[in-house]
C-alpha cells in the first residue's frame, strides 16, 4: 500500500510542476502549452517510475535504473523540435522547447523520488521565463528589431546596394539569410536594428526604389 501512495505521490507531484511552467507557456500563448508540458513531465515520471520498481521487485543486481529515464530525456528533444519554427531570418520557439527538455528532466527527477531538488528547479525555471524576459526587455529597450523579407533580381552588387541604403538610414544589420534557389530571383531575409525611428512604410517604399528590387515584406 505503501508503494502506491508513494507512485501517486511522484505522478501528483508531476502534474503539479509540469502545470507550473506550462502554465507560463500557456499564459505566453506558445505552441506548447499548460497540457503539453503536464503530459511530457507526468510521462517521464512514470517512466522512470517503471525502472525503479522494477528494479526493486526483479532481483537484478545488474541492472541501471536510471538508462530508461536518460532514453526519456534524448527523445523528448524530437518533441521540443516541433515547437521551433523560422519565420524569415529570425527562430522562434527555442525557448518553449528548451521547457518542454527541462520539464521532461523535472519528470525524471520527482519520478526517482527527488522532491525537493525536482521543486527548486521548478521554481528556478518559473523565475527565468518570468523574470529574466523582464530584465532582457530592459537591456533591448531603445532598440527597434524588424525582419524584413526582400525579393531582387540575382545580379552582382545587388546586396551593396541594400546595404548602401541601411548606411545611409544608419541601420544595422543583425541578422541576414539569403536564398537564390532561382537564377533570376534572390530572396533576402534581414534582421535590422534601428537607431533611430524609420517609419516601416518609408523603409519599404526605399528599398523598392532601388533597381532590381521587385518585392519587401514585414515578415
Amino acid at each position: 500500500m505503501a508503494l502506491y501512495i508513494e507512485v501517486f505521490i511522484k505522478l501528483l507531484l508531476s502534474v503539479v510542476l509540469g502545470g507550473i511552467v506550462g502554465f507560463e507557456r500557456e499564459y505566453k500563448s506558445r505552441p506548447a502549452g499548460l497540457r503539453t508540458h503536464i503530459l511530457v513531465c507526468i510521462g517521464a515520471a512514470l517512466v522512470q517510475i517503471t525502472a525503479i520498481n522494477y528494479f526493486r521487485t526483479s532481483g537484478l543486481t545488474n541492472m541501471d535504473p536510471m538508462r530508461l529515464g536518460a532514453q526519456v530525456i534524448s527523445g523528448i528533444g524530437f518533441l521540443g523540435a516541433g515547437t521551433i519554427l523560422k519565420e524569415g531570418a529570425n527562430i522562434k520557439g527555442l525557448t518553449t522547447a528548451a521547457s518542454i527538455w527541462v520539464v521532461g528532466c523535472i519528470g525524471v527527477a520527482a519520478g526517482t523520488g527527488l522532491y525537493i531538488e525536482a521543486t527548486a528547479a521548478t521554481i528556478l525555471i518559473y523565475v527565468s521565463l518570468r523574470g529574466f524576459k523582464i530584465l532582457e526587455d530592459k537591456m533591448t529597450r531603445g532598440k527597434k528589431y524588424i525582419n524584413l523579407e526582400i525579393a531582387a533580381k540575382n545580379t552582382p552588387g545587388m546586396i551593396g546596394k541594400i546595404g548602401n541604403l541601411f548606411g545611409e538610414l544608419e541601420i544595422s544589420i543583425d541578422t541576414i539569410d539569403i536564398s537564390d534557389n532561382d537564377e533570376e530571383q534572390v530572396i533576402i531575409f534581414l534582421t535590422l536594428k534601428l537607431k533611430n525611428i524609420i517609419p516601416i512604410e518609408k523603409l519599404v517604399d526605399d528599398l523598392i526604389s532601388i533597381d532590381g528590387v521587385h518585392k519587401v515584406k514585414q515578415v
